[in-house]
């Protein structure tokens, strides 16, 4: 029997040293949680709770756990060696997303567990930006950049070392985990300290504040955590009841009967104090933020495909703006065409649109078609694990400021990134679609 510890436990056991040292450093996070669990509180004890079809061996149990973090790295060294560290906490690479065509200069994957077992033990996923230092115009900036990004190591020693160990030995026991937990939470943790001159960094800031957010500091501050909730606009309610500067919109579909994908919101961004290089005073820096998630069904590509043109129709009509002017009309507007997507869990799971797991309650004889209309078969969502690249780029808009430019940049390139990362990210559809079969084939006892 093996002394290691495993990686679902140590990913577990990360996730929650990640919150309790975000709760110490933004305190307003602790009262994000308060309503959120409010919230799913109130959702659970009502009928709401089985339209949901919520599923308690697995999505009770991960509810009150669920967030993900979001870090940007600046030079592709960063990027290969997050990579490695969270391999040992069982999360790869998911996906890739290019957030250049909303004006924000980073291409990005998602870190988390892939298989069913992993995802119900803990969901735990990090957002990871890799900063594309090409879009930085000013030739003698880029330089600055790229100098300050390669004189910094954001991983301890000890960091790197019990990660190769993992690596060579298989993993880690149980004394070397919380020595790694302890070392890793150092690249995510704030410091005051900026590593660049008071002139420096607004030079930076003016060219995009997420550049200056990535290449004025030693490390990649986890920029927030997302806890799910089960109902976003009563979480949203609930955040501006209690005086949180709140996102204007809830980015993503709009609110559902069964709900697809992911919606987000967010309070604003801090106002921190930094300490600059040569700088007697102290000054500010604005880039952290608290973020609450719902989280749906998984679509399969034809469900996805309508969602993005049902969206990109909106979106034709009517952009929301970021000071939230014009929310009224942008939530009517997708509201109403949004109607053309089924919003019925077996509408959906017949016309292909999202994926399902199965549960066997009676005979399992016949087609899978007639089973369902028997009620011998039960089905429930398959929750989404992964990001939308309108939304992401949305909640980033509206914490770097509401000026900040809507403007396209080049297109990133997804070859540079793997590159960077040295894996291909893995597909999101393939990983759903074999959930989705195994659950089907478990449920029938036998292939299908």
């Amino acid at each position: 029997m093996s002394d290691f510890v495993r990686s679902d436990d140590i990913r577990s056991a990360f996730s929650a040293a990640m919150s309790t040292m975000y709760r110490a450093e933004v305190p307003a996070y602790s009262d994000l949680l308060d309503i959120v669990n409010g919230t799913n509180e109130a959702v659970l004890s009502s009928s709401r709770a089985a339209d949901l079809r919520i599923n308690p061996d697995e999505d009770l149990q991960r509810i009150s756990d669920e967030r993900h973090g979001a870090i940007r790295v600046g030079t592709a060294d960063e990027l290969s060696m997050i990579r490695r560290i969270f391999a040992v906490m069982g999360m790869f690479p998911v996906s890739y997303y290019d957030l250049s065509t909303a004006g924000i200069p980073v291409h990005a994957t998602a870190f988390r567990p892939i298989g069913r077992d992993a995802l119900a033990h803990n969901p735990f996923r990090v957002f990871t930006s890799l900063l594309r230092l090409e879009l930085i115009e000013d030739d003698a900036l880029r330089a600055i950049a790229e100098n300050t990004l390669s004189k910094r190591n954001i991983f301890t020693d000890r960091a790197v070392a019990l990660t190769k160990q993992a690596e060579e030995t298989g993993g880690l026991n149980d004394a070397d985990t919380a020595d790694f937990i302890k070392e890793v939470l150092e690249t995510f943790r704030w410091a005051e300290d900026a590593i660049v001159t008071a002139d420096v960094y607004q030079t930076l800031h003016d060219a995009h504040r997420l550049i200056a957010d990535v290449v004025g500091f030693q490390g990649p501050h986890i920029n927030h955590l997302t806890p799910r909730t089960l109902d976003i606009d009563a979480a949203q309610q609930g955040m501006i009841d209690y005086g949180l500067s709140t996102k204007a919109i809830v980015e993503g579909p709009p609110k559902r009967a069964c709900p697809i994908l992911l919606r987000q919101t967010s309070f604003k961004a801090l106002e921190e104090k930094v300490r600059f290089v040569g700088a007697q005073n102290a000054g500010n820096h604005t880039a952290r933020f608290g973020e609450i998630e719902e989280r749906g069904v998984a679509l399969t590509p034809k469900g996805r495909a309508l969602y993005d043109q049902l969206l990109a129709e909106t979106r034709a009509k009517i952009l929301p703006n970021p000071d939230g002017s014009n929310s009224m009309d942008y939530i009517a507007e997708l509201n109403k065409t949004f109607t053309a997507f089924p919003d019925d869990w077996r509408d959906l799971h017949d016309d292909g649109l999202a994926y399902f797991r199965y549960k066997a309650v009676g005979d399992t004889s016949g087609d899978l078609a007639d089973m369902l209309d028997r009620g011998t078969v039960e089905i429930s969502p398959i929750i989404y694990e992964d990001f939308l690249p309108v939304s992401a780029a949305g909640i980033f808009q509206s914490n770097l400021g509401d000026e900040t430019s809507k403007a396209k940049m080049t297109q990133s390139s997804r070859m540079q990134f793997v590159a960077a990362l040295g894996t291909q990210p893995a597909d999101e559809f393939t990983i759903y679609q074999a959930i989705q079969d195994q659950s089907l084939q478990h449920a029938l006892g036998r292939a299908v």
